[in-house]
């Protein structure tokens, strides 16, 4: 069997993760399994993946995702392929109107990897995404409550959503060491209590809020915020306004995530929202205590393993 997954790039993200971590096996179940990437900028995850040497990688753009041309290019390779699975919007939709154009016998199938997306939320986008959601052969969500978000906001029919939860090699942060402290970051003391958030800096992610209740903790605490994204400046800038600067240490992205979670005191998420959220899972098989926000995606995971905060 041939299968090929679409997904706007492999910058942070779960559904990245996902996808660099789960290809490779698919070559020891003895199906081919390649990837498209929309955007081709360079990632750990694509350096990873192709270090790995598992399968083959197409890039159509290294700019935006939202080329509609990309679609042209797509009904080419799709030929080639007998499932089509895709991840995130606009690679969704793409992936639908290329099948369409070409007419392919191939199926197509698409993970919903959240409870939200802003077109679930505007009520003129709605119509077109239940006409997209309607053409996917099967739609799999990676939790129950992602389910019954999709069964509440389109008009899916129940038989065509399955759930699967994503997975995690949680045997390399069970194993992982911690590094020395100073190693880590020289203006770390014995004494300090290091909370770690890794995620990338968006809205979902809400640092915003972790920043501001640690002015409310003693100074010995540190925050450690380990990602990039378009919201990292505004987040210096908060820092720089509460004078925290040698509390909040800002790690941009790392291939060591599993050294740094197991060098923590606790580990922290303060999502608003999350599909299933696999730096809640890479924080508990840390082994150290993980705190997050009550929300779905984190308390269905967290729930009698860990700290929820509203």
């Amino acid at each position: 069997m041939k299968v090929l997954h679409v997904i706007n790039s492999l910058g942070i993200g779960g559904a990245e993760k996902l996808i660099t971590e789960t290809l490779p096996l698919y070559n020891k179940a003895g199906i081919t399994a390649d990837l498209v990437l929309l955007r081709g900028v360079e990632t750990h995850f694509l350096e990873e993946l192709r270090n790995k040497n598992c399968c083959k990688i197409y890039i159509l753009g290294k700019s935006s995702p939202y080329n509609p041309l990309f679609i042209l290019q797509l009904i080419k390779i799709f030929r080639n392929y007998e499932l089509i699975h895709s991840h995130l919007f606009p690679s969704t939709y793409f992936c639908i109107l290329a099948k369409l154009f070409s007419r392919i016998s191939a199926k197509v199938v698409f993970t919903e990897h959240s409870t939200s997306n802003r077109r679930f939320r505007i009520t003129y986008l709605k119509p077109i995404n239940n006409w997209f959601y309607k053409k996917f052969d099967k739609i799999i969500c990676i939790t129950e409550g992602v389910k019954a978000q999709v069964l509440k906001q389109t008009k899916s029919p129940e038989n065509k959503l399955i759930v699967i939860n994503n997975g995690l090699d949680i045997k390399k942060y069970e194993d992982a060491e911690p590094m020395d402290r100073k190693t880590l970051h020289p203006s770390l003391q014995k004494e300090d209590v290091l909370l770690v958030q890794v995620s990338s800096f968006r809205p979902q992610k809400d640092q915003i809020t972790l920043i501001k209740a640690l002015s409310l903790l003693p100074p010995n605490v540190k925050l450690l915020l380990v990602g990039e994204g378009d919201l990292k400046e505004n987040c210096c800038e908060l820092v720089k306004e509460m004078t925290l600067e040698n509390r909040v240490l800002f790690f941009g992205n790392r291939i060591d995530v599993a050294i740094i979670l197991k060098t923590a005191d606790i580990v922290v998420l303060s999502s608003i929202y999350e599909g299933l959220s696999l730096s809640s899972i890479e924080g508990m098989a840390s082994g150290r205590p993980f705190i997050a926000s009550n929300v779905l995606g984190l308390k269905d995971i967290v729930s009698g393993a860990g700290i929820l905060f509203e």
